[in-house]
Parts: structure tokens; C-alpha cells; sequence
């Protein structure tokens, strides 16, 4: 495996018309989950992706597997647990693509998982554990899953990449600053958004949030500001872009997971920071044009054609 992640994922209801949830009649199921999301951000790219997680065995379970093993991720850890619904999502989305989730996920079946089913040889091989901030915020018993998992993927030898992605609905600030920050000292690559980066650190100036990052050991990371761009650091080599300008955009769900695939890929292949956090940045811009959790999330080649880049792929 190129990556490993650990989450649960969802039936997505999403809207077919855009204003306040009351007054939309008509939904579209689809599938999602941070995690997940990510999981088919990296897949997408070319990456040899790992999921874990638990589905409920029931009709929405299986179209999540299908789905997921239809996009060439391996499921080999994934679980369908009877007597556990798998969970739904129904969004809710505005004018100009902002929105909000509105979660159904009691007695999930990711409550079945616990710390001591993660083990060593789901790591084997591997190069990157990467996690969210919202999975350990659904379950306090979900905190030291992500514990065991970072400190497995340490003893392998895996680079450990977490996005803090703060959901205020699950947890309170301060438990979530309290949690996130104590797995910063295991944690390899930052990617995080500058309201977060503030939740966490207080600051929001890029110098200061790279003193704050720094001094907690990680010297990679990358701040994503959505229409003002990002910012990261890598190797000693520091890159600020612009945000890729975008005609319309329809939901912004998934740009930070695709921003994060996209950013690991870069680092994975070893290229220049700027080249990094300008496909990250183009991957995200994708995304939001594009209606679902991770429709607008693209292969390889379209990115690279995005990018001006020759593939070698006959079109």
C-alpha cells in the first residue's frame, strides 16, 4: 500500500435543488465520509489506497463496498456487521456551494471497531497512515483507535499525515484542540485549513502558524485558505499559490480531502514543493466544480492535462 486511512463512510443524501433543507423534496443517494473521500482522492491518482472501516450489512453497505472496491481501493479490512445500520447524510447546499451536513449515524456500525483490531500487518509495506480529525471525534473510544494506529505506523516506518478538520457539530473546541494536539508530535505532514490552524495554534498569520507547527516537530506542512490559496513548507523550501480561479462553484464538500490527496501524492513522488501545493491546489479547485462528496475528485491524467502536462496517455 501507498496509504492507509481509517474512517467510516456514509450514504450521502444529497439535494437536487440548492436553499434551506425544509424545502427540498428530492435527493440524489450518493456516497461519503472524510476519510472515504480521501481514500478516492488518492486511488484516483494512481495511489495504492487501504481503507478500514465497518458498514452496516444491509443495501447501503454493500453500494458503499461496491463503490469503493469499483475504485480500485482495497476493502480487505472493511467489515459488514449485522444489526448496525450503515449511516446517512443528508446536505444541504447553497447558492454559491457552501452548505451543512446534517448526520444520522446512531448505533453506526464503526462502533463494532476498537483499538484492538488494528494490527501491525494491515501497515505491512506501507508508506503513509493518513487521519482526520473527525473520526476521533464521533466516539471517544474512536480517539485511541487513531492512537494505536499512529503508533503501529510509527514502529513501520510509515510517514503519519493528518488533517485536523474540525467539526465543531461533533465535539467541543477545546476537546478537539486538546486531542488534535496531542497527536502532533507523531504527526509527519500537516495539511490543515487556516480557520483550523487557528482553532488550534490561535494564530492565523503564516509566519506564526509556522512557528506554531514547528514547534511541535513537523516540518511539513501545508495551510489551505480555499479562495486565497495555500501555503506550505517542505524540506527547508517554502511556496505560497494562488487559488486556481474556478467558473462556478456548486459544492465545496471534498476540496480539502482531494487537496490532501493531491498534496501526499506530490510528497510521495518526490517533486518540488511548488509543483506540490499547485496540483493540491488544482485538485481542490476541481472539486468544488462539481456537485457530490467526491464526483469532482480526478484521475491522474486529467489533472495533468489540467495542468498543462503531456501524459503520454492516448486521449
Amino acid at each position: 500500500m501507498d496509504v492507509i486511512t481509517i474512517g467510516d463512510g456514509m450514504v450521502t443524501m444529497d439535494p437536487k435543488t440548492s436553499g434551506p433543507l425544509r424545502f427540498v423534496n428530492e435527493f440524489e443517494r450518493k456516497v461519503g465520509g472524510a476519510e472515504l473521500n480521501f481514500a478516492v482522492g488518492s486511488a484516483r491518482l494512481g495511489l495504492r489506497t487501504k481503507w478500514i472501516s465497518r458498514l452496516g450489512n444491509d443495501e447501503f453497505g454493500r453500494h458503499i463496498l461496491h463503490f469503493m472496491r469499483g475504485e480500485g481501493i482495497d476493502v480487505s479490512e472493511v467489515a459488514m456487521v449485522d444489526s448496525f445500520p450503515t449511516s446517512v447524510n443528508f446536505k444541504e447546499v447553497m447558492e454559491g456551494g457552501q452548505g451543512r451536513t446534517f448526520y444520522y449515524r446512531e448505533k453506526s456500525p464503526m462502533s463494532t471497531l476498537y483499538a484492538a483490531d488494528i494490527k501491525p500487518e494491515m501497515f505491512a509495506k506501507a508508506r503513509v497512515l493518513h487521519i482526520t480529525g473527525v473520526f476521533p471525534s464521533i466516539a471517544e473510544k474512536n480517539i485511541d483507535i487513531i492512537r494505536r494506529a499512529i503508533a503501529i505506523a510509527k514502529d513501520e516506518g510509515l510517514l503519519v499525515s493528518l488533517d485536523p478538520n474540525i467539526r465543531l457539530k461533533m465535539w467541543r473546541l477545546e476537546r478537539a484542540r486538546d486531542v488534535l494536539l496531542s497527536f502532533l508530535p507523531d504527526i509527519d505532514i500537516l495539511m490543515t485549513g487556516l480557520d483550523e490552524a487557528e482553532m488550534l495554534f490561535g494564530v492565523r498569520d503564516n509566519h506564526d502558524v509556522e512557528k506554531a507547527v514547528k514547534s511541535h516537530g513537523i516540518e511539513t506542512f501545508a495551510v489551505k485558505k480555499g479562495a486565497n490559496g495555500a501555503y506550505a513548507i517542505h524540506s527547508g523550501e517554502k511556496v505560497e499559490a494562488e487559488a486556481i480561479p474556478v467558473n462556478q462553484v456548486v459544492d465545496t464538500v471534498g476540496a480539502g480531502d482531494g487537496f490532501d490527496a493531491a498534496f501526499i501524492y506530490g510528497i510521495l513522488q518526490g517533486w518540488k514543493l511548488e509543483r506540490v501545493v499547485d496540483f493540491a491546489t488544482l485538485v481542490g479547485s476541481m472539486v468544488v466544480g462539481v456537485r457530490g462528496d467526491n464526483e469532482g475528485l480526478p484521475h491522474l491524467e486529467d489533472a495533468l492535462i489540467k495542468m498543462g502536462e503531456k501524459t503520454g496517455i492516448e486521449r
